[in-house]
């Protein structure tokens, strides 16, 4: 059996090896190299790591994650609140915004439906969203999912669920390719798509 030189850092590197995309390599090195560094820089990062998953919250307007009760694109009056853009998760809204050609809010579902994965509407913030166009305010939609079944199915279920609102909705052009998920399309791209937007026909 392969004795460890210390079992704190084996501790450690099983912790980040949980990461998504890390491997045990991957988390060996990230180890050595914290031990490197001085004791206020990493506590410093667990600080950060900590006061994230304790204090960030979602907002109540839209599901983005948020520090305050309303997130600071909700929040933002320069914005068109009457165009909401319609996304998969957090990192869809990140890569939307560095496009910079996107002005309305948003509405983050927190997934996509996926019997395969046992997710159906209900565990997504559908409802919500029917509420917020039930308000009378907003007037396009922008149905930005990925262009796989399951975000082709949860467009069309939503084409469904919004229907019978006086509303234009939208989804992106397809500059996007098929398979294709939003946080890995280039901003010159994503951006393109965004404008040249048309009309979701179900």
């Amino acid at each position: 059996m392969q004795t460890q030189p210390s079992r704190l850092l084996e501790q450690a590197v099983n912790e980040l090896a949980k990461l998504p995309g890390i491997g045990r390599k991957t988390a060996l090195r990230m180890a050595l190299h914290l031990l490197k560094q001085t004791l206020s820089d990493v506590e410093s990062l667990g600080t950060a790591l900590i006061s994230m998953r304790n204090e960030v919250i979602y907002c109540r307007e839209c599901r983005n994650i948020s520090d305050q009760e309303v997130c600071a694109i909700c929040a933002n009056p320069r914005r068109d609140h009457g165009l909401v853009c319609v996304v998969e998760d957090i990192r869809d809204v990140m890569a939307i915004e560095n496009t910079s050609q996107f002005n309305g809010v948003y509405h983050v579902l927190g997934g996509i439906i996926s019997p395969v994965e046992g997710i159906g509407p209900r565990d997504l913030h559908i409802d919500h969203l029917v509420g917020r166009v039930a308000e009378g305010s907003i007037r396009e939609v922008i149905l930005a999912l990925p262009t796989t079944i399951e975000g082709d199915t949860t467009s069309f279920y939503l084409f469904r669920k919004l229907q019978g609102f006086e509303l234009q909705l939208t989804t992106l052009a397809r500059g996007v390719s098929i398979g294709d998920e939003l946080e890995h399309t280039d901003e010159v791209t994503l951006g393109r798509s965004i404008v040249q937007r048309m009309p979701y026909k179900g």
